[in-house]
């Protein structure tokens, strides 16, 4: 296949280029920073674009069988009312730009990749929610609407739609893991907040592994929730992960020190959600890491 990657140079997206390239895929690039993708992967077609702005980007999505869109801002940062807007168009009017690109292609890709997050459902300390649950209210939720009624009028062009509901990614050289394991290695680790808020998480390499294959299997369509099978608390996250890098999880990071560092933000961390892949496993996806232990060992194995 041809395929159209957004955000490829990111966290997930550049893994994705990796293992695209491995498998014998061409591979565009539509990047802010074409001199870093180049430099970066040099073996790909890379594309200057601006996300929420039509322009001669667009055109490049013509004779692509397949398009990725994982772009959007960062979200794990204090939110302001500006950074907040920022978050929502760079989801909701970039995909609604790259929608307006497949409308005018030809030939169309006949398949469309679209993030959207776990988010989506809201945060709940009780309530376990899969592929068919409602949304939830808080902001998060409402930017998870917007994205994915955007990317739901790809369908009107006759071309199939898989929406993976992303959860918390973990793998090696970046992500939320690189950022918890320093006061780990401080001997100064512990759980954010109380521990008790849910952890539904994905190693990278499955979450990968899931765009793959909604990008080449034609029976994959609709809402694929990018969680391994088996969530867990924040406080047991940490223990696994102190016990294997050996080192304690003792000293928790307080809910007012998060709030006062990150704001509204803190909700990334503070509150959680019990996500289950219950359509995801019955497209027939088997997950290499379905267990924190496993996906935690393969992560921080010795080089």
């Amino acid at each position: 296949m041809k395929v159209a990657v957004t955000g490829g140079t990111g966290f997930i997206g550049s893994r994705l280029v990796d293992r695209l390239q491995a498998e014998g895929h061409q591979v565009l690039l539509l990047v802010r920073n074409v001199q870093k993708a180049q430099q970066k992967f040099p073996k790909a077609e890379v594309v200057a674009y601006q996300a929420t702005a039509s322009g001669a980007w667009q055109q490049a999505i013509a004779g692509c069988d397949g398009v990725v869109n994982l772009a959007g801002e960062p979200i794990a940062n204090r939110w302001t009312e500006n950074s907040k807007q920022e978050i929502l168009e760079s989801r909701s009017v970039g995909t609604a730009k790259i929608v307006e690109a497949i409308a005018q292609a030809n030939p169309k890709p006949t398949v469309l990749v679209n993030a959207s997050a776990v988010g989506y459902y809201g945060t709940s300390e009780t309530g376990v929610f899969d592929e068919t649950s409602s949304t939830g209210q808080d902001f998060l939720a409402q930017v998870c609407q917007a994205w994915e009624a955007e990317a739901e009028k790809v369908k009107a062009c006759g071309t199939r739609l898989a929406i993976v509901r992303i959860g918390i990614v973990l793998g090696p050289d970046g992500g939320v893991l690189a950022k918890m394991m320093f006061p780990f290695q401080l001997f100064a680790g512990g759980p954010l907040g109380d521990g008790k808020q849910w952890v539904s998480w994905i190693h990278r390499e499955d979450l990968v592994s899931l765009i793959i294959k909604a990008l080449t299997n034609s029976s994959v369509a609709g809402v694929l929730n990018g969680t391994a099978p088996n969530p867990v608390s924040m406080g047991e996250l940490c223990q696994e992960l102190g016990n294997i890098i050996g080192r304690p999880s003792w000293l928790p990071v307080p809910g007012f020190a998060l709030e006062l560092l990150l704001g509204e933000a803190s909700k990334l961390v503070l509150e959680g959600q019990k996500v289950l892949p219950q359509k995801t496993e019955a497209t027939g996806f088997k997950f290499q890491y379905p267990t924190i232990k496993a996906a935690l060992l393969q992560i921080l194995k010795p080089s």
